[in-house]
Parts: structure tokens; sequence; C-alpha cells
């Protein structure tokens, strides 16, 4: 887990003004994978009582632009923020509680998929969703897929 010190230097990096609430919002996404923006807020405002919800929201659309957060958002679900970036990972989301968990790539390096006809795009990024039911919301009963 990144420390502020670590934060700071991320936010220098990406040439983004070091502030109080762009350092509790990334260590909200850090601590919190794949929370949604209520749940940073409400990380947030523990740490600082006095923060809007829009700063919040301004901050995680500014981290996002700057790269140094991820935001998904599954069919059927509200955005969610993670602060794993960079490796074109993919994502299983639970069909009945919402739980997401990260997957690495199937195959190869990013974007670890090949387009069947890219139309003329330069592909850099493939997104996939897992769909299923995670392990607490599985009937005992049910038959499990073997890798």
């Amino acid at each position: 887990m990144p420390s502020t010190p670590e934060y700071v230097e991320q936010l220098r990096t990406a040439a983004l003004r070091v502030t109080r609430p762009r350092v509790a919002v990334l260590d909200a996404v850090h601590r919190n994978p794949h929370a949604d923006t209520d749940t940073i807020f409400g990380v947030v405002r523990t740490a600082l009582p006095e923060v809007s919800r829009q700063a919040v929201y301004d901050v995680l659309h500014a981290l996002t632009d700057a790269g140094l957060i991820r935001r998904i958002q599954p069919a059927g679900s509200v955005a969610r923020y993670e602060s794993r970036v960079g490796d074109n990972h993919h994502h299983l989301v639970c069909r009945s509680c919402g739980a997401i968990a990260d997957v690495d790539c199937a195959v190869g390096a990013a974007p670890c998929l090949t387009a069947s006809e890219p139309h003329g795009f330069a592909v850099d990024e493939a997104e996939v969703v897992y769909w299923g039911l995670c392990p607490g919301c599985s009937p005992p009963s049910a038959p499990r897929p073997q890798p």
C-alpha cells in the first residue's frame, strides 16, 4: 500500500498540484479497490470532514484523467474506481451481490485480445468482464468449472 509521500510523488509526477483532498482520495481508492463514489466520499469525509462531495467528484475526475486511477463501470453498476492502472487487466463481477475482483489478461501482453477486424483502429486496450456468482453467492451444490 503506498504511503502519503508516495501519493505526493505520484501527484507531482502527473503534474497535479498536491492537495489534501487529492492525497485523501488516492489513499481511499488504494484502500478500497473497486469502490463507488459514495464509498470513497465517506472514507475521505472521515479524514477531511470539510471536504465537499463535489470536491471528491472533481478529484476523481482529475486523477482518472492523469492516469493515477482507473474508472470502471460494469453494465448495470455505478462507476467504480481502482488504483491498478496500466496493465490492461479485466474483472470478474458477481451477478448477485456485485462484488468485483481483478483477473489478469487471459493471454499475452496488452491488449491481450486482438480484434478480428480492427477497422484501422490502433488498439491499445481491451476490456473483458466475466460475469457469474462469487463464492459467497453460489449455492453450495453448484458445480464449479475447472480451469
